[in-house]
């Protein structure tokens, strides 16, 4: 591939410009979101190579081959990263959609054989090309979003052939998209009905046979569980993630969507990198966060969605963790992958100020999926994954008007992706 070189210039504002070394905003400096205004920044071969103000602004002598964007009245943020999806799956369920119109919840609908189980038996009947073009299509709208990574679970397959076929998927799209993917082993995400009555013939499978092949294979790095009633428990989730160790796939695990079981305090004794979903916390629980590496991740959307609770972010925040922000998208509790509605309800249902919201939803959130090095601010040395909003008022804008598209150009290693009225 040709080398790029790009030049932002006029920006209203430069966001999220951390210093080099900074990987995870917590606690109060969450609110604390460092920003040049008047920026401009210049990037070559997807890195960033320098930014600043127009004050030193060093001056080009070499135009050439130099694709240039005229930012004036918009603001350049990091890209989202989005660290919790369920991307690659094989129909919607929208049937369940009506059926929680009419009352039922989400348990009494996955006891009925809807739920997780209804998207396996769905996943296990499709080709692997059908769930490739249908996963592409949905990321390639998440990416015109704003989102320049993501973390892919499986989990749909609950058998191993499935389970691996999920993988594949993600790894073909890691290849073939310029967005960042990670990916996940979720095989702990319900019990399949050939095991209904052997649970530990099951959690065996898992620790057996698909953890040491999917990290042999480099099919993921990440083992996660689903731990919750009906589901899995925490002493389960603890050997899967022990497992998971050994093989160096660390954990990013469902915990307290519903139930407080002891999972948060599971996770954190075998380190794993993030705790997701949190919408039903104990004292206890947010205690066993305190001095950890794991990171808090809510997912707003779903709760949003399913008329949950939504997770207590103002007491992580207090508590001073790095809460991160993610979709949860899939097909049964989360049809949304825009990181732009999570944002806009982490300020409006979450109490999370514009400058928390952003922070949780890029620098927080590459540290929840390992990229945090690579992504998730506007810093010397990143990936050039951004995007540049249309012309707003201020920051606080785009969660405040949340029902319009405020992305005029999304690049991704500083190739747009979607392109804008910017370009000089």
């Amino acid at each position: 591939m040709e080398a790029n070189r790009l030049l932002i210039k006029n920006a209203k504002a430069l966001v999220g410009t951390h210093p080099k070394g900074t990987l995870r905003v917590a606690g109060a400096s969450m609110a604390e979101l460092p920003m040049l205004e008047h920026g401009w920044m210049m990037a070559e071969n997807g890195v960033i190579t320098a930014l600043g103000t127009e004050e030193d602004w060093p001056g080009i002598s070499d135009w050439n081959g130099l694709e240039v964007i005229d930012a004036t009245d918009r603001y350049v943020l990091p890209g989202w990263c989005d660290s919790h999806t369920h991307s690659v799956f094989a129909a919607p369920r929208e049937g369940e959609f009506v059926d929680r119109i009419n009352g039922l919840g989400y348990e009494e609908i996955a006891a009925k054989g809807g739920g997780i189980l209804n998207s396996a038996r769905k996943l296990r009947a499709m080709g692997e090309e059908e769930l490739y073009a249908g996963a592409k299509a949905r990321l390639e709208e998440m990416m015109h979003q704003g989102t320049v990574a993501v973390e892919i679970k499986s989990g749909y397959g609950l058998d191993a052939a499935s389970e691996l076929k999920m993988l594949r998927v993600a790894q073909r799209l890691k290849e073939t998209l310029p967005l960042q993917v990670r990916t996940t082993l979720l095989a702990a995400h319900a019990l399949p009905p050939e095991y209904k009555d052997n649970r530990a013939g099951y959690v065996d499978l898992i620790i057996k046979q698909l953890i040491p092949q999917v990290a042999g294979e480099g099919l993921a790095q990440y083992v996660d569980c689903f731990c919750e009633r009906n589901y899995f428990t925490a002493e389960e989730m603890g050997l899967i993630l022990e497992a998971g160790n050994k093989h160096d796939l660390k954990g990013k695990v469902h915990v307290n969507q519903f139930s407080s079981m002891g999972g948060i305090q599971a996770a954190v004794a075998h380190n794993a990198l993030s705790v997701d979903h949190l919408e039903v916390m104990e004292d206890a629980d947010i205690e066993s966060l305190r001095g950890t590496r794991t990171i808090p991740t809510l997912l707003p959307s779903c709760s949003f969605f399913l008329g949950i609770p939504y997770g207590p972010a103002r007491e992580l925040i207090e508590a001073g963790l790095p809460v991160a922000l993610a979709t949860d998208h899939n097909p049964g509790s989360t049809p949304s992958g825009n990181m732009n509605f999570v944002v806009a309800l982490a300020c409006i249902k979450l109490r999370m100020s514009p400058e928390q919201a952003v922070q949780a939803a890029t620098i927080n959130a590459a540290a929840a999926m390992g990229l945090a090095e690579e992504l998730g601010s506007l810093t010397v040395g990143k990936r050039a994954s951004c995007l540049i909003t249309k012309p707003v008022p201020s920051l606080a804008y785009l969660p405040y008007a949340f029902g319009q598209d405020h992305i005029d150009t999304v690049i991704i290693d500083g190739r747009t992706v979607r392109t804008g009225e910017t370009a000089a």
